[in-house]
């Protein structure tokens, strides 16, 4: 069965120092060449502690930066990263912070619209009934349209942007952080709407957060990235309590639990590799208590592990850990 969204080797690499006249003073691969496939209406939550290359590669996928290498493919077209318009029909990105992604200048009537001008050419009657029929989706009222962002509570600005989102028709949607800026009671609220909005509309969902414990229970399946790579990706219900690579067990030992106290990580190093130096080899390997010569040599390459469970690490953990 074709996937809604598959990447093929995508990767994105930054020149670092690059001056007027002259070759750049190095460069960032800030994200390793990627390859995933995303079913039809699943949620694949991506995490990783910061740095770790998530917004790049979200914003690789809906064409915000070119890709160095790799393609996307959504269902099983290639995009062409010459056309923008294309990107936005088929694939929308609902940014972390809600208020500043919305246009101070314009009231959200005038958001809601551009999309459906420029993507999809409706006449005036047109876009009044599709935004009456997004703001319903969104449970806001029709006199918000006249307002402007400022006018607006976070809870409310996500949804407007959530709402933006859905007026350009796409079907798959990169939501980055869209709950980390919240409070945590409407926090369940936008989740709860999500929710609702992926069966509604047949959506699919890539959801970008730090936070394990909702990633886990809004995803289908979880992908973890360490320094620009994918190093482990697994079933949501697995993948935290069975973890094969040492860094998906690190990140979930790491996450605060009532009762638990926090406990200094095993392991030499406990930040990322300088990006300009990276190590030979694994690059986890200077904080991995695992860590043996051929990790220092060699990167490992993503394998099968078990049942629809994939880690990068030469020296995987035992299925019970």
């Amino acid at each position: 069965m074709t996937p809604a969204l598959r990447l093929d080797g995508l990767s994105k690499t930054f020149p670092v120092g690059k001056k007027l006249i002259g070759a750049a003073r190095g460069h960032v691969r800030a994200v390793r060449p990627v390859t995933l496939d995303v079913a039809e209406g699943e949620t694949l939550g991506i995490v990783g502690e910061s740095g770790c290359g998530k917004t790049t590669l979200a914003r690789l996928l809906v064409g915000l930066e070119p890709p160095s290498a790799g393609r996307v493919e959504i269902g099983g077209k290639a995009l062409d990263n010459a056309d923008p318009a294309a990107f936005g029909r088929l694939i929308q990105y609902v940014f972390q912070d809600p208020i500043s992604s919305l246009n101070p200048r314009k009231s959200i009537r005038s958001i809601l619209e551009v999309p459906l001008k420029r993507l999809h050419g409706m006449d005036a009657d047109e876009r009044a009934d599709r935004i009456r029929e997004i703001l319903a989706s969104v449970n806001l009222r029709e006199e918000f349209l006249d307002r402007f962002p400022h006018e607006f509570s976070g809870g409310q600005a996500q949804r407007i942007g959530i709402a933006r989102a859905l007026a350009a028709n796409a079907r798959i949607l990169v939501l980055d952080e869209p709950v980390s800026a919240l409070d945590v009671s409407v926090q369940a609220q936008v989740l709860n709407l999500l929710a609702a909005l992926k069966r509604k509309f047949g959506l699919t969902y890539l959801f970008i957060s730090h936070d394990l414990a909702v990633v886990e229970a809004v995803s289908d399946r979880v992908a973890v990235m360490y320094f620009g790579a994918v190093v482990e990706v697994g079933r949501a219900e697995t993948i935290f309590a069975a973890p094969r690579h040492p860094y998906t067990k690190l990140l979930a030992d790491s996450a605060p639990v009532v009762g638990r106290p926090l406990t200094a990580p095993e392991g030499k190093d406990t930040e990322l590799p300088d990006p300009l130096n990276p190590p030979p080899g694994c690059p986890f390997a200077p904080r991995c208590p695992k860590a043996t010569n051929i990790c220092r040599a060699e990167d490992p390459a993503l394998e099968k592990m078990g049942d629809d469970q994939f880690a990068a690490c030469h020296h995987p953990l035992d299925a019970e850990t």
